[in-house]
C-alpha cells in the first residue's frame, strides 16, 4: 500500500473494498494517461482516465474511458440522458470534483455525480483509475469500482 492516503483510498479502505495502489513519477511535461500507463507498465486499454462533462439536461456527469481513447460526446450524451454534453473546463474541475487535471478519480468526488465506465472495463480482472492525485493509481476490479461509485457500463468511446 502506498504511503499516500488520498480521499479515494480512505473511502475504499473504509468500505472494505479490495484494491491496491501504484505510485509513479509524474512528468509535468506529459500528463497523458498513455504515459502513465507506460510508466506503470500497464496496457493503455486497462488504465482509465476520468473525464467530467456538463449535460444540457442533468448537469455534471463523470465518464471513465481507456486512456488512449476519446470520449464520444454523442454516445455519452445519449447514455446519460442528455441531448448534448460539453467537457468541463480544467479551471472548474477542482471546484466541482475536489480533484485537479491528471489526478481526477471517480472515487471520492465532492458530490456523487452520475458515473459511466466504458464497457471494455469488463475485459480485465482489474483496471487502473486515478487515486485522487497525480502519480498515484488505484488498481481495482471493475465490478467493485462500478458498484462503489454506482456507475453504469456503456459504450463511450469514438
Amino acid at each position: 500500500m502506498a504511503a499516500a492516503k488520498t480521499n479515494a483510498v480512505r473511502l475504499l479502505e473504509a468500505a472494505g473494498i479490495s484494491f491496491r495502489t501504484e505510485e509513479y513519477e509524474v512528468d509535468e511535461e506529459d500528463l497523458s494517461g498513455v504515459h502513465a500507463a507506460e510508466v506503470v507498465g500497464m496496457p493503455p486499454e486497462q488504465m482509465f482516465k476520468t473525464l467530467v462533462a456538463k449535460g444540457d439536461r442533468n448537469g455534471i456527469n463523470v465518464f471513465c474511458i481507456p486512456v488512449a481513447e476519446s470520449l464520444d460526446l454523442k454516445k455519452a450524451a445519449a447514455v446519460s440522458g442528455n441531448k448534448s454534453l460539453e467537457m468541463v473546463h480544467v479551471k472548474d474541475l477542482l471546484g466541482l470534483t475536489g480533484y485537479i487535471r491528471g489526478g481526477c478519480s471517480p472515487v471520492g468526488m465532492k458530490k456523487q455525480y452520475p458515473t459511466y465506465i466504458d464497457e471494455t472495463c469488463i475485459l480485465f480482472d482489474e483496471i487502473a483509475v486515478s487515486a485522487g492525485r497525480r502519480g498515484l493509481q488505484l488498481l481495482i476490479s471493475p465490478d467493485a469500482l462500478c458498484e462503489f461509485v454506482h456507475a453504469r457500463q456503456a459504450a463511450l468511446t469514438v
